[in-house]
């Protein structure tokens, strides 16, 4: 097939699991899911799988509106489990592996799980140990690289597949506490078909995409709808480092993406293969066109330099959470759009520029509000939502921008105080409220500092007690890792002030501690 019969082509569904169902008969035999371990799976032996997983979880006691927390890596067992328990109608929670004990923890109590799933020991943290430490008292369950399986007889008897299913993922709140924003399949395959068709995800034949990113955010189980839509495999990656790119090279990877730090870190790739090549032509991932991810912003200077260095097209979504795709981009789009802008809304979603209660008209700057088929259902703690949707109904994206005259987004900041790292969001309030307690400080901010590699890097400003030594790095991300917090929260800078800025109300200056840093 060519591109010129894509749209023609992509299944449409009600449910995750009817769309599990329709493709496995479109197209039985072609590869789903590919892992470093050489395993491939067809989308016939996925549901296969997947029936086989629904019935050893349902002998657990899993079923209908049972309550299910996952924290597991992108593995195939992972993506089997996800779908089983879509196919049994749990509300499932999945957590991503980075959490450490005080934010699952979190997690776990507002998704109030029943029963929590972990891999046993990866990466060097013991999951068991942690789930069974958690004062909610989930049942643990270990899935290792292997999902649970049973017997076709016991499959026989599995009740029929659940009309729809509900899912919880969570995204930082003021307090640096996860927040679990409410989705049904139907935001999902919205966001999933919307970012599908108007990206114009796997319309080649031969594409073959991939997943080195945590596959419990919210961007994963999009990317699997999105393959069940269109058809083409995925090459699985439990982490990115050099392994993947020899992964992605093995298996000739198409597609690729993730958060702006997954472009640049194999743009230094392709530099070092480059110069050890001694020619810039050289290509260090030949088959690969297009880069597509969101999670935080991408300067024009690494979409040209991609351009130029990879032949590979940068478009870059956006999308949070709550909303995992607000707008899509097309690498149809100009070289101008693509490099400016962050997509049009997709198909279901309406986008508007709001300030001081005002709607504004197309290239002013406001605050981004969006309203329509993708957008969540609100969070567990039911006290949030008056803050996150306006009276009539559209929800407040805490993000500034603009709505072009051409219908392209062009996200310009963030209304609220927090920094986005490597994809992830960080409330500076909640390692603020940690540090504090440090026995050397008496005052910190914290700040995020534009990073070309990271997006911003988190850099704690710290005055000292009269009495104290100032603390090194060293001593403050000990300090914090104690105190249960993940590492992808730990502080990359710490700056000494004998006093903190402030402006004429009083508070933290903030601003002026970003551009007096933001150099160093």
């Amino acid at each position: 097939m060519t591109s010129d019969s894509f749209p023609a082509r992509l299944l449409r569904a009600e449910s995750f699991t009817e769309l599990l169902t329709a493709r496995a008969a479109a197209t039985p035999d072609a590869p789903m899911l590919i892992d470093a371990s050489g395993q491939r799976l067809s989308f016939k032996d996925c549901k296969r799988y997947i029936e086989r997983t629904a019935a050893s979880l349902s002998a657990k006691g899993i079923g209908l509106g049972t309550r299910v927390a996952w924290q597991l890596p992108t593995r195939i067992s992972t993506i089997t489990v996800m779908a089983a328990l879509a196919r049994l109608g749990a509300v499932q929670a999945p957590i991503i592996p980075l959490y450490r004990s005080r934010e699952t923890g979190a997690a776990v109590a507002a998704a109030a799980a029943e029963f929590m799933l972990v891999p046993g020991v990866w990466r060097g943290t013991d999951y068991v140990e942690m789930a069974s430490g958690l004062p909610t008292g989930p049942k643990v369950v270990v899935v290792g690289e292997s999902a649970p399986s049973a017997s076709e007889a016991e499959v026989a008897s599995l009740p029929a597949p659940a009309a729809s299913a509900e899912w919880v993922y969570f995204t930082s709140g003021s307090s640096g506490l996860p927040k679990g924003a409410r989705h049904t399949d139907a935001t999902l395959l919205a966001a999933a078909y919307g970012w599908t068709r108007q990206g114009r995800v796997g319309e080649l034949d031969g594409d073959v995409g991939s997943m080195a990113f945590p596959v419990a955010h919210v961007g994963g189980i999009i990317y699997v709808m999105s393959q069940l839509i269109s058809g083409f495999p995925i090459v699985l990656a439990e982490a990115f480092d050099a392994r993947t790119i020899e992964l992605f090279q093995r298996h000739s990877v198409t597609m690729s993406g993730g958060s702006t730090v997954f472009y640049t870190a194999l743009l230094a790739a392709q530099r070092q293969f480059a110069a050890a090549a001694g020619s810039p032509d050289a290509r260090l991932l030949p088959s690969l066109r297009v880069l597509k991810g969101g999670g935080a912003p991408c300067p024009p200077a690494v979409y040209w330099a991609v351009r130029e260095e990879m032949g590979v097209t940068v478009a870059h979504d956006y999308g949070m959470t709550e909303v995992p795709m607000i707008c899509v981009a097309s690498p149809l789009d100009t070289d101008e759009q693509l490099a400016n802008t962050d997509g049009k809304p997709i198909p279901g979603n309406e986008v508007r520029i709001v300030d001081d209660a005002a709607v504004l008209p197309a290239g002013a700057e406001g605050e981004i509000q969006v309203r329509g088929a993708a957008v969540c259902h609100g969070y567990t703690d039911p006290a949030l939502d008056a803050d996150a949707f306006t009276a009539d109904g559209w929800f407040r994206t805490g993000d500034r921008g603009r709505l072009r005259p051409d219908g392209h987004v062009e996200v310009t900041g963030r209304t609220k105080d927090l920094i986005i790292r490597k994809g992830e969001k960080i409330a500076p309030l909640e390692l603020e409220t940690l540090l504090i307690q440090h026995p050397a400080v008496a005052e910190v901010a914290v700040v995020g500092l534009p990073d070309d590699e990271r997006g911003e890097r988190v850099c704690a400003v710290l005055v000292t007690r009269s009495d104290a030594s100032a603390p090194s790095l060293d001593d403050i991300s000990a300090f914090l890792r104690a105190r249960g917090l993940m590492p992808q929260k730990l502080p990359e800078q710490v700056e000494i002030l004998s006093e903190l800025p402030r402006t004429g109300l009083g508070k933290v200056a903030k601003l002026a501690l970003r551009d007096r840093f933001s150099d160093s």
